[in-house]
Formats: C-alpha cells, sequence, structure tokens
C-alpha cells in the first residue's frame, strides 16, 4: 500500500505536459491561445479566475460573465512530443508549436482574446 509520501514523491517526480491550449468561447468562436511548460498549470488557473472573476483579460472576463462558463471550452491543443535525442530542447519544441498555432488560428482581434503573440505562461 503506498504512503500519502510516496503518492506525493510520484506527483512531483512525472514528466508534466508541455504544449499549447486554448480557451474557446462556443457561442462566438472566439479563442485565448496559450502555451506553457506544464499544462495543467494555466488551464487551472484560467478557470480560477474567470469564475472568481479576477481574470486579467478584460474581455475574456466580460464575455464569460456574459455568455456563461457553459459556453467555454478548455482544451489541449497540442502536447509536445520528447524525445530522447540529446540536442532536444523542450523550449524549442514548444516555441515552435506557439508559432504554427499562431499562424494556424491567429486569436487577435475578432478571432480573440489575445494581445500579442507571447502567449507562453509559467
Amino acid at each position: 500500500m503506498k504512503t500519502k509520501h510516496d503518492v506525493n514523491r510520484e506527483y512531483k517526480e512525472r514528466k508534466k505536459p508541455a504544449g499549447i491550449f486554448q480557451i474557446k468561447n462556443t457561442a462566438n468562436g472566439k479563442v485565448l491561445l496559450g502555451s506553457s511548460l506544464n499544462l495543467e498549470g494555466p488551464l487551472n488557473g484560467h478557470k480560477f479566475m474567470l469564475t472568481s472573476g479576477s481574470h486579467r483579460n478584460e474581455l475574456l472576463q466580460k464575455e464569460w460573465k456574459e455568455y456563461g462558463q457553459d459556453k467555454f471550452v478548455f482544451e489541449i491543443l497540442e502536447v509536445v512530443k520528447v524525445n530522447d535525442d540529446e540536442n532536444f530542447n523542450l523550449k524549442d519544441e514548444l516555441t515552435l508549436l506557439e508559432e504554427i498555432w499562431l499562424e494556424k488560428l491567429q486569436p487577435f482581434g475578432e478571432r480573440g482574446y489575445n494581445i500579442d503573440s507571447k502567449i507562453r505562461q509559467a
């Protein structure tokens, strides 16, 4: 039987997925595109801030309140495929995915909530 200590250690040691995510307003199609070296953190953080009415993106917060949380979906779009190559660089791979998804979705102005192309979060 695993102790609480074992479970905590395993949680801390496991690989955290890095990649691209979006928060999509299904009522109007707008998206907030983001990326992180640990996808779980920002998705939970965005959901918490929106629910508590404290999100720093004013338009996203306004529309969350206007449309209701059931009109928003939180999705992981792509996870960085980690490999054992000695030249593999997680941050570089994530930067490449950011460029691809920004080009694909163009989440600015009428299409989204992003203010600029800096989408990486802690």
